[in-house]
């Protein structure tokens, strides 16, 4: 199976590594020549779970090298192969040359299963590739690369879900070759007719951690240790669920709790969007925070808490 990941960072790294490992033809597509070269050359170095230490070969080019005509170069029989293509950028990532890149890289029977944080992506990839078959994923995997180019460490297990985008829009075959392959590969991986919920649910919980773990300059543990916090905490939770459960994502009682299990659970780590403040990198408020303030002003609804931490981490930039 003809595996493309598009995106050079940890999510892709681990995801591409593993994969690999099953022994299927994965290729990295990265955005600079340099990380491409050193990919091709040593391939990725992954920590395992159990701290296994593994170097696994993986094919790799840039971005920029993909061109009109690229399938044909790469064999007779590449734009009659299906193939899927894992999209782990981020939000900010996906612009107008992306989506180029993307109509080159998804000729052919390909599907894209997305893997991003927030909202907005998945309307922005459907209008910008109709032709394209497209799902959407919430992954609760966690990975740290370690270096800029090949060391990724596998931080924390977590369940992989995915569904179609639209209905209309699928391939049975293709989704379940995928699901197989990635539980082979060792992802808790599931099929979903609910992805809007999931993507809400896991969008809940980042729209209350990320911003204020970086505005607080903050482990996800240590968040809720004051009571400042803590009280902001609650706040922005209960002002994100009310939105997002006006636009359809099923309440239910243990919500809070579910965001005080995961600053629990990953209490050592450091938040993407605290790691892009600290490395001066652009966030995803703009999709998280950001995307929930969208939607209220859609639905008429008052969002000052998620406009003021969007407001805040910008300035942080």
């Amino acid at each position: 199976m003809k595996i493309h990941i598009v995106g050079g960072g940890a999510i892709g790294l681990l995801h591409a590594g593993l994969l690999a490992q099953t022994g299927q033809e994965v290729t990295v597509w990265t955005r600079t020549d340099k990380q491409a070269e050193r990919l091709q050359a040593e391939g990725i170095k992954l920590e395992m779970l159990n701290g296994d230490v593994r170097d696994i070969a993986v094919n790799s080019y840039s971005l920029a090298s993909l061109q009109p005509g690229w399938a044909g170069q790469a064999g007779a029989d590449a734009e009659q192969s299906s193939a899927w293509i894992l999209l782990t950028v981020k939000q900010s990532h996906i612009d107008d040359r992306l989506l180029d890149q993307l109509r080159l890289l998804s000729s052919g029977k390909t599907a894209i299963l997305c893997l991003q944080n927030g909202i907005g992506h998945m309307d922005k990839l459907a209008a910008s590739l109709p032709g394209a078959l497209i799902y959407a994923g919430v992954t609760s995997v966690g990975a740290r690369r370690l270096d800029d180019a090949r060391h990724v460490r596998h931080t924390g297990d977590g369940p992989l879900w995915f569904g179609a985008y639209a209905e209309d829009k699928k391939d049975d075959n293709l989704q379940n070759l995928l699901l197989n392959i990635l539980k082979s590969a060792g992802f808790r991986a599931g099929l979903s007719n609910e992805m809007k919920d999931r993507i809400y649910q896991k969008l809940l919980i980042n729209a209350v951690i990320n911003p204020l773990t970086a505005i607080y300059d903050t482990t996800n543990g240590e968040l809720p240790q004051h009571p400042s916090r803590l009280t902001l905490m609650r706040s922005l939770f209960e002002e994100t669920s009310a939105i997002l459960t006006a636009d359809g994502m099923k309440s239910g009682d243990n919500g809070w709790q579910l965001v005080m299990q995961v600053c629990a659970a990953t209490a050592a780590n450091v938040s993407s969007m605290l790691s892009d403040v600290r490395t001066g990198r652009q966030t995803e408020i703009d999709w998280i925070n950001g995307g929930v303030s969208g939607l209220a002003r859609r639905l008429g609804i008052a969002s000052p808490l998620n406009d003021a931490v969007t407001t805040l981490v910008k300035q942080l930039h």
